[in-house]
């Protein structure tokens, strides 16, 4: 094993101050791990075996190693013993020394992930040292391959156990890309990926993984190579400290409420760019990401529901709305009710609101913020007064969010100030919520849904139902309205049944 240890920047060497980062590509023989190098630098790098190849991606000077792959499944006889193996990584990693700020660890989309594979890799990043697992991203390649009505997150819940498990020995962090669009072409996804490696960077506080011991000639000859370059790289530091003071803190948001409330308009506010498509009903889930205010922000804009019954509201919006936070896994950190300032709240309307909250679990509206659209309408009225104003309904339903809310002029989309006051509520929240800082998607979505329909007299009463995956016979508790009263019920389904 190569002793593996976190060792921190000191003086790192730069390019007309550039922040440097070092990548470590690891993956089996065809996971896309050459072309992944490729895309980054911009360039046809890489062949085969180890090999370096640096470049600049916006702020940062990176610097990529290549590894050479090795065929899943192959015997240990037949790979070569384990020192030999070690040798070759040693070899990879003096590449990038004193140690790369991360592993990048390819996972093909096109190919089922089993044991086997997660073991592969597992043995791979255990020669890097115990604390190696922390320094880890999991890239999936072959993004291309993903259907336009399914995302990264539905793949991975659909793919499985073993790959659940990896990700969670990487700490959740991830990536996809699509390496077919030419090399030349592909500078976005580069820089989308390099700001995932920058989030893990700030939360192992900048650090590296320091590995294998350089021998005193090349420790000697890294001293020298910083000293010299030092200087180069503090004329240009302070213009840098404020790009790096933190790290682009990640959100992840959902937008919630009735047809024509104003969600889409929202969220094109919030991104600061026209990404949602407003002025016709939103059909289906739309994830549109954004650095915004120092943050990498996530949104989903979701299907609009009927304005005075949950039952109205059509099932497949229902079914998009559960989606929605599926598309923002592990899960969202807030909720964004929309609410137009415009409307009167009755109580029929704030009921149907509830319920429809109710999708999301029991905890939801700890993760609920009132968003206010139209605010051009209050004029110079306070949005405070405007809740005082608006009766003992709307103040309830602040109250049931913890009274989490806040105003968007979506006619001002140019202010500097309502968007970055809108994520600081978010962020207080989060503080809040800090035993659960998100709604898990696990508690709500891993679980299947399912529409059943109960005949009682003359009426057909409409629940959801949340079914417990992977057992041949299914066990639930369903709760039906019937007039004031609520009945429970326990239902089996075997396993057979279509799922939502």
């Amino acid at each position: 094993m190569i002793d593996g240890l976190a060792g921190e920047e000191r003086g790192l060497p730069g390019e007309q101050g550039l922040q440097e980062r070092r990548l470590l590509l690891l993956g089996p023989r065809g996971s896309g791990k050459s072309s992944t190098g490729n895309t980054l630098l911009g360039r046809d790098q890489f062949a085969v075996g180890a090999s370096l190849g640096q470049g600049v991606v916006g702020a940062w000077l990176i610097a990529v190693v290549d590894t050479p792959g090795w065929t899943v499944g192959q015997e240990e006889d037949e790979r070569g013993n384990g020192e030999e193996e070690s040798d070759i990584l040693r070899s990879s990693l003096r590449l990038c020394a004193p140690g790369p700020h991360a592993v990048l660890l390819t996972v093909p989309i096109s190919q089922s992930f089993t044991q086997v594979d997660r073991l592969a890799l597992g043995q791979r990043v255990a020669q890097l040292g115990h604390s190696a697992w922390k320094y880890c991203l999991l890239v999936f390649t072959g993004g291309d391959r993903l259907q336009e009505s399914s995302s990264i997150e539905e793949y991975i819940i659909q793919a499985g156990e073993e790959l659940r498990l990896l990700l969670e020995q990487c700490g959740n962090h991830y990536h996809v890309i699509d390496n077919t669009p030419p090399v030349v072409q592909s500078r976005a996804q580069a820089t989308e990926l390099l700001l995932r490696v920058e989030e893990m960077v700030q939360e192992n506080h900048g650090q590296y993984l320091e590995v294998a011991r350089l021998n005193p000639q090349e420790e000697q000859e890294y001293r020298w190579r910083n000293q010299r370059e030092e200087h180069r790289r503090m004329s240009s530091e302070d213009r840098l400290q404020l790009m790096f003071r933190s790290p682009p803190r990640e959100l992840r948001m959902l937008l919630l409420g009735w047809r024509g409330s104003g969600k889409t308009s929202a969220g094109n506010v919030i991104l600061g760019v026209r990404e949602f498509h407003s002025g016709r009903q939103t059909q289906r889930c739309v994830r549109r990401q954004a650095l915004v205010a120092g943050r990498r922000l996530t949104l989903v804009d979701t299907p609009g529901w009927d304005w005075f019954s949950y039952e109205r509201t059509p099932a497949y919006v229902r079914q998009e709305a559960r989606r929605g936070a599926r598309l923002l896994h592990p899960g969202p950190h807030a909720l964004l009710l929309v609410l137009p300032v415009v409307s009167t709240l009755s109580k029929r309307k704030r009921r149907t609101l509830e319920k429809h909250l109710q999708l999301f679990g029991t905890s939801a509206c700890l993760h609920t913020l009132v968003l206010f659209s139209c605010g051009d309408w209050l004029g110079r009225t306070p949005i405070e007064e405007h809740i005082q104003r608006g009766g003992t309904e709307l103040l309830r339903l602040v109250e049931l969010c913890d009274s989490y809310y806040h105003v968007l002029d979506c006619s001002n989309a140019s202010s500097h100030t309502q968007v970055p006051l809108l994520l600081e509520k978010v962020e207080d929240m989060i503080k809040q919520n800090q035993e659960e800082p998100f709604l898990p998607v696990e508690l709500v979505l891993v679980m299947s849904y399912w529409d059943c329909f109960v005949s009682s007299g003359e009426s057909v009463q409409s629940w959801d139902c949340f079914v417990s995956s992977g057992e041949s016979v299914q066990s639930w508790d369903c709760f039906v309205s019937s007039g004031e009263s609520v009945q429970s019920w326990d239902c089996f389904v075997s396993s057979g049944e279509n799922e939502d």
